[in-house]
């Protein structure tokens, strides 16, 4: 499997960002994200994982919301939910390995079930989006901790278990399962690096 480089993606991002504050929002994200997967890589649960597809995945994971952007430059709310899917598509179409566009279908939530999407009426085709692999699983899980919102924030553990309690009785238990699989990341360090408040 071929993996691109940090280079070569971040030429993607350029070249598919509507603009450069969706370029500055939606790469330094992605450049976080990489971040926390990479301190988790070092833990237990990082044991034996393909170090390069993590990272790539954590690089590319989020590059489908560059198509959500609408003329006015603000992201459809409501489409949000379709970002791995449309990340998915834009890397197949670059011809860029499976493994990593699963890693952008496969990363939303703690995972979309078929059930989820009939329930919530989700604009997706009804499918599981579950993250199987465990590189797919981390590159999931550190996306938790850090949210694009205006401003940026990061997430502790015991803010975002709170918050996704909403979509489901099941998801705080599966982010449980991630927590414990992976363990916790030290944000305080990143969070003074990006200034972006930590909740």
């Amino acid at each position: 499997m071929i993996i691109p480089s940090d280079r070569q993606i971040r030429d993607l991002h350029e070249r598919h960002a509507p603009n450069p504050e969706a370029f500055d929002l939606v790469w330094t994200h992605c450049e976080i994200v990489c971040a926390i997967a990479e301190q988790l890589l070092d833990g237990p649960g990082g044991a034996g994982l393909d170090h390069g597809l993590v990272r790539a995945g954590a690089l590319l994971h989020d590059i489908g919301v560059y198509r959500l952007y609408d003329e006015n430059g603000r992201i459809k709310g409501r489409e949000y939910v379709r970002h791995g899917l449309l990340g998915r598509e834009l890397l197949l179409a670059e011809g860029l390995p499976d493994a990593l566009c699963r890693i952008c279908a496969h990363h939303t939530g703690v995972g979309i079930t078929r059930e989820d999407v009939l329930a919530q009426q989700l604009p997706l085709p009804p499918a599981d989006y579950l993250a199987e692999s465990a590189e797919e699983r981390l590159v999931m899980y550190a996306d938790k901790f850090h949210s694009k919102k205006t401003p940026p924030v990061f997430n502790s553990a015991a803010s975002f278990a709170a918050s996704i309690a909403r979509f489901g009785a099941d998801k705080p238990a599966r982010f449980a399962d991630l927590r414990h699989e992976f363990g916790t990341p030290d944000l305080d360090g990143l969070a003074s690096r990006y200034g972006h408040a930590l909740t």
